[in-house]
């Protein structure tokens, strides 16, 4: 049986400072894609957190999406 898609999203962009996660450009945001697991999705972000790693107010997070669209669903399912 295939594994069960949930959808994650990646997106990284500069901070405005390290205290806060509010984004200097929301223009400038890095969509860097969408994905069927978790496991995926951090592969993703592991890697464009590596290539801005000299950059200290650039930031990538995973969106769990799928908790978004079904919000009452089991928080266990993930």
């Amino acid at each position: 049986m295939p594994e069960k898609q949930l959808l994650h999203l990646v997106i990284g962009g500069e901070l405005e400072d390290l205290e806060h996660n509010t984004f200097r450009d929301l223009t400038k945001i890095d969509l860097v894609g969408a994905y069927a697991s978790h496991g995926e999705a951090v592969a993703a972000w592991r890697r464009k957190a590596q290539e801005t790693v000299d950059n200290a107010l650039m930031r990538y997070f995973v969106i769990h999406a799928h908790k978004l669209l079904d919000p009452d669903k089991d928080p266990q399912d993930d």
